[in-house]
């Protein structure tokens, strides 16, 4: 029988990723392994793992966790003269033990796990098994320098292996492993960006990057040398299974429990698709009892866009859009756009509300009710610095025919003067018939609408109200909100504001 490890390669909070990945590998697909190892900030996945915590608990943990808790500013020296800019003790005292760590079970664990962490005094790697496990060596494995202090382990300075290693591979290959399951969040993105923060970051992703993927190459050629009947380096075919992602969190400076929930139901969403493009068969996790249900806040706000669209023409640029406008009769629409569930909606990858309102053109015999139509607000690409929103409203037509209104905007960037225009220009589509998610349909007229300057500020920007069982849950859900737009706006423009 093949034997399999699990690489649970580090990548700062990005690995909250790594956790959701983890739900539908273990729970859902049911995977099992011989041998699992973690470096950096994959060894808290793996301490969770080798206790035999459910993908869903190792899930959660990070779902919940409280972003301030692991901030804990280092007040003995001033930076960057002290030994480092924070300090571990939250870790210590508070994260951990909300997660529910027990080094005593991990130690006795049926699961076997390697630990890497580096040995600053000796200036070498040490790979430790779970049976010989301690706090001190966890918090060493996570502990960056300048932004960590070292840790001391008997009379030896010791911390993070990143430079070394962000996934060891070697030591599955060397503990026999047949097939080798990698979850990679690193960022692998063509893009440089100014700043004393960034470029720290920067030069882990050169170390990193290149050290896997690297040694993912030699076992690539090594099971290509065996396929033509030669000698591989490593004796056997080694069967590869990598899932990486862009992870729309950063490393180490995260603020937000929703912006950290999002991130791991992304891993979810990724990893089932992931797992049905190769069919690996799922099924449901382990049932846990349902929390008790408390009341729904939700938030709805007004939008209106106005423009023309031509019949008989299939746009799939941006200027053929904008060519059918220039010859098209006038659309718009009028909705109310609603997040039922605040709380669902800020952490889901898809941001779906509903939409109800109508539609209004000569073509189709002037004012057409929508209903249950949807809009998804700032969905990440598969760059998560450029996003998309869309649009899919179903209507009739004065004359009895079905037909959906679907449209797209891309958020792109780089740059802020480019904002307004990419937030409210919506290439737009008319499909006949009811044309679900996901389905095709006949395009029967394309253009350009968009949101007018006048519409925005004096009706649009005014018409947020919120539902709830008190004034704190509806100005906490407004608050939640907000927090997640301007976050995505960030995330887009952000980085051209300037260095950090």
């Amino acid at each position: 029988m093949a034997k399999r490890s699990l690489v649970l390669a580090g990548g700062g909070l990005k690995v909250c990723y790594q956790a959701g990945v983890l739900q539908v590998w273990l729970d859902e697909a049911q995977l099992t392994f011989d041998h699992a190892d973690g470096a950096s900030g994959g060894t808290f996945n793996l301490a969770m793992y080798c206790q035999g915590m459910s993908g869903k608990r190792i899930a959660d943990n990070w779902r919940n966790l409280d972003p301030f808790l692991p901030v804990d500013i280092n007040t003995s020296g001033v930076w960057p003269f002290s030994r480092s800019l924070f300090t571990t003790d939250n870790l210590r005292s508070k994260v951990l033990p909300s997660w529910g760590i027990d080094w005593q079970t991990i130690r006795q664990s049926p699961r076997l796990g390697t630990f890497n962490v580096f040995n600053f005094s000796k200036k070498q790697l040490e790979v430790i098994p779970q049976s010989q496990m301690t706090e001190d060596l966890q918090i060493a494995a996570v502990s960056l320098p300048m932004w960590f202090p070292p840790v001391e382990i008997n009379g030896d300075t010791y911390f993070d292996a990143v430079y070394i290693t962000d996934g060891n591979l070697d030591e599955a290959v060397k503990r026999g492993a047949d097939e080798i399951w990698a979850i990679w969040t690193v960022s692998r993105k063509d893009e440089w960006r100014d700043g004393f923060v960034n470029q720290y970051f920067q030069i882990i992703e050169t170390v990193a990057d290149t050290n896997f993927f690297t040694y993912w190459k030699r076992i690539e050629a090594n099971n290509q040398r065996i396929a033509s009947g030669q000698q591989g380096e490593f004796g056997r075919t080694i069967a590869l299974h990598l899932l990486e992602a862009e992870v729309p969190v950063h490393y180490l400076l995260n603020f937000s429990r929703d912006r950290m929930a999002e991130a791991v139901n992304q891993g979810v969403e990724d990893a089932r698709a992931w797992c049905r493009a190769r069919n690996i068969q799922l099924q449901p996790g382990p049932s846990t009892p349902p929390p008790p249900s408390s009341p729904k806040t939700s938030l709805t706000f007004t939008e209106e866009m106005k423009g023309t669209v031509a019949e008989g023409v299939s746009a799939s640029t941006h200027d053929e859009y904008r060519a059918a406008a220039q010859h098209g009769k006038p659309l718009m629409f009028h909705l109310d756009v609603t997040a039922v569930d605040v709380d669902a909606f800020v952490t889901s990858p898809a941001h779906e509300t509903r939409a109800d309102g109508y539609i209004e053109s000569p073509l189709y015999g002037g004012r057409c009710a929508v209903s249950n139509g949807t809009v998804n607000l700032f969905v990440n690409q598969a760059d998560p610095t450029k996003k998309n929103m869309f649009y899919r409203l179903f209507f009739t037509a004065a004359d009895g025919r079905k037909l959906t209104l679907t449209g797209f905007k891309d958020i792109e960037g780089p740059s802020f003067t480019l904002l307004w225009n990419e937030t409210t220009t919506l290439y737009t589509q008319i499909l006949s018939g009811h044309v679900a998610a996901g389905q095709a349909g006949t395009v029967v007229a394309s253009g350009v609408l968009i949101i007018r300057p006048e519409d925005f500020f004096f009706k649009q920007l005014f018409s947020f109200r919120t539902k709830g069982p008190s004034i704190a849950s509806r100005l906490e859900g407004l608050n939640r909100f907000g927090a997640m737009f301007f976050g995505k706006v960030w995330d887009v423009y952000g980085p051209q504001a300037g260095p950090v």
